[in-house]
């Protein structure tokens, strides 16, 4: 049976890596076209062109290359809306990993929107695509728990891991004909949409708890960042200080000496205890090292 892997992201090779590992035999790769990044601007590869040229695997730029001798397609973060024309193709259609407990988190970033929300709970399904994003029906689902402690890449990764081990399970059912698959309950859909870099200015009006998720979903990107002095200070950790006492308190985004010696900002509900952050053109450091040379900031407001 010839099996294409089609994807492009991180996320994508991840998932791909996984299938290998579970004896899953891929025939071909579907990628884009490598592209300039960085400063350099020179072609890069993306990350799962590289497993692909690792393990020797037939490498495509479109769907449309395979689709007339594929038998089936897995798709991971593929980024692109499939035609039902192409769908209908190969003899076991196209199957979908999605990293959300479907029809809950439809979208570009439901990874961030479970971290965001404060759910208790995650995972992944697998669907077969039809035309419409994420809509089609469910072969199969694994859940997990979440800590609230998760940042967005530690999550990624366990999903990612995780979606290759059920795909390799569901794609030999789904190909046995051992699989029923379930309409989603569309009463119970959800979307999410694209993050831009706004999305990851704080508004310090927002409770601290909601502020501390924001800055776990968007690190790396966006990143979680406000200003001082018309300088970016990106804050990639950050803890709740709860407020026990009746105030009256400063606007939210003023500075406080917290707990253990370390940056609280008011917020709309509570304190954000700052961790770890970063002033832009300097590196990374924690909040009581930068205090260490930097105390005026205490009693300023971050924008």
């Amino acid at each position: 049976m010839h099996i294409t892997f089609a994807g492009t992201s991180n996320f994508s090779a991840r998932t791909l890596n996984s299938l290998l590992k579970e004896g899953v035999k891929i025939s071909s790769v579907v990628t884009p076209k490598d592209k300039p990044k960085g400063r350099g601007q020179k072609s890069k590869p993306t990350p799962v062109k590289k497993i692909a040229i690792k393990e020797g695997l037939e490498i495509n730029n479109s769907l449309e290359e395979v689709i007339g001798k594929t038998d089936l397609v897995v798709v991971s973060a593929y980024g692109r809306i499939i035609e039902k024309e192409l769908l209908e193709r190969p003899k076991h259609g196209f199957l979908n990993l999605h990293p959300s407990l479907l029809p809950k988190y439809r979208g570009p970033t439901p990874i961030q929107a479970a971290i965001l929300n404060g759910d208790k709970k995650t995972g992944i399904s697998i669907i077969l695509m039809d035309e419409k994003i994420d809509h089609g029906p469910i072969l199969s689902k694994k859940e997990i728990d979440l800590t609230g402690n998760e940042y967005y890449k530690g999550l990624e990764n366990k999903l990612s891991t995780l979606g290759g081990k059920y795909l390799s399970k569901t794609i030999k059912k789904w190909t046995e004909n051992k699989i029923d698959p379930q309409p989603q309950d569309e009463s119970k859909a959800s979307y999410t949409g694209l993050l831009t870099k706004e999305d990851g200015r704080i508004n310090w009006k927002d409770r601290a708890i909601d502020i501390e998720r924001q800055i776990r979903a968007y690190n790396p990107w966006p990143g979680s960042y406000s200003t001082l002095n018309g300088k970016i200070v990106k804050i990639h950790k950050a803890d709740v200080q709860k407020i026990t006492e009746d105030g009256p308190f400063g606007q939210p985004g003023k500075t406080y000496l917290g707990t253990n010696e370390k940056i609280a900002v008011q917020t709309g509900e509570d304190f954000l205890l700052i961790e770890e952050l970063q002033i832009e053109g300097k590196k990374k450091t924690s909040s009581k090292q930068f205090l260490q040379g930097n105390i005026d900031l205490i009693g300023k407001t971050l924008g």
